[in-house]
């Protein structure tokens, strides 16, 4: 029988999150016996998506820099008009070339507002297709606040019109989909739940460090590391650290860090294998970005969170609120981020009872997978909308 095929696109601006976990999702796919197709429209990043995904990068969009309302190109240059209707092109021709069963996009339309240029066709040329694809949203469990008047119900609307189902890559018992969207009720009919989607459980190892401290992709994660290099000394020894400064850091600013190095403290930019570090740690001191908490929480790893506030963002102190609310994380303010707030916030992570909290689902990837051969079995002999 012929895999089905997915179509699956994904616009990660600032850091490698989104990136990250529709890779996983990808793999999840694949390993589903599904033909996955990944197409990717931020800067190329190696090791992602995995081996054996077709992947088809669109000309690089990123953040401006000024919030999330403008993008450049890879040379820093805005995206102009000509910018944009190559990479619309470009999509709409690769879609075509596919014709996939199911059309997965990541975000859109609960984010990802400064791609409609390209989007809106896309799913205007879905609808035109003789054997139309399912579409599926694809979207964290825990959204941005604060949008500007109408945006939600603009939302709504696509979703009725254009999507068969919101796919929220969440555990229901965490957190739900009305904390951060207010009109959830409105599309309850088209939404499931998958469950994080975390790695798989790491393989034993001897424990390589003792405390990782991490700054996601590095773009925003200055900070965190500037703290915890100043705590590091004032410390009782808890062991050898990895500081894991991330791929998107300044160089000049790596090149310092990097000489702050010692035989117990050790600097790099990033770990493939850093689920599998988290694994034998003690300690994790990180940012509280999605696809970081679901590797913690996968390994069972005591931890220090600071999320990312800057900016009005909103997404990660809702996450390591409700984390330290279960009892599996120590949340500090980013506003009062010092080395003597992570002196004082280590302490309490390591004596936190893991095994007394409420599990959470961690198969996602997995559970994604199921979800949309049930979609399609539901398909057969039927005409789709």
């Amino acid at each position: 029988m012929t895999s089905p095929k997915v179509f699956f696109y994904v616009q990660h601006l600032l850091g490698i999150g989104h990136l990250a976990r529709a890779s996983r999702i990808a793999a999840a796919l694949r390993e589903g016996d599904f033909s996955v197709t990944m197409v990717t429209g931020g800067l190329p990043l190696e090791g992602f998506p995995a081996a054996g995904i077709d992947h088809v990068q669109l000309e690089p969009a990123v953040t401006a820099g000024d919030g999330f309302s403008k993008l450049k190109d890879a040379a820093g240059n805005p995206i102009d008009e000509a910018a944009e209707t190559r990479r619309r092109e470009q999509l709409l021709a690769v879609f075509r070339a596919r014709q996939p069963d199911i059309v997965i996009i990541e975000a859109f339309p609960f984010g990802r507002r400064q791609v409609r240029f390209e989007l809106l066709p896309l799913l205007a040329e879905i609808e035109r297709c003789e054997t139309r694809p399912l579409v599926i949203s694809s979207i964290r469990d825990i959204l941005q606040e604060n949008r500007k008047a109408g945006r939600d119900e603009e939302t709504i609307a696509l979703v009725r019109d254009h999507f068969d189902r919101v796919l929220v890559h969440g555990d229901p018992n965490f957190v739900r989909l009305e904390k951060t969207f207010p009109l959830a009720a409105e599309i309850a009919d088209k939404v499931s739940y998958t469950g994080l989607v975390a790695p798989p459980v790491p393989e034993p190892r001897e424990a390589e460090f003792d405390v990782i401290v991490s700054a996601g992709g590095g773009a925003v994660g200055a900070k965190l590391i500037e703290a915890a290099m100043e705590a590091y000394p004032k410390l009782p020894s808890l062991g050898r650290w990895c500081v894991i400064a991330g791929p998107n850091l300044d160089q000049a600013e790596m090149d310092r860090l990097i000489a702050m190095a010692s035989p117990e403290l050790e600097i790099v930019r990033f770990r493939k294998d850093f689920p599998g570090l988290l694994g034998q740690a003690r300690l994790s001191i990180s940012q509280a970005g999605y696809n970081t908490v679901c590797d913690i929480l996968q390994a069972r790893c005591r931890a220090v969170l600071i999320p990312f506030a800057a900016g009005g963002e909103t997404e990660q102190t809702t996450r390591a609120e409700k984390l330290q609310e279960l009892g599996l994380a120590v949340s500090v303010d980013e506003a009062t981020l010092s080395a003597q707030a992570l002196i004082e916030a280590i302490p309490a992570a390591l004596t936190l009872d893991l095994a007394a909290a409420v599990p959470l689902r961690l198969d996602g990837a997995q559970r994604t997978a199921a979800i949309l051969r049930e979609l399609l079995a539901e398909c057969v002999g039927k005409t789709r909308r």
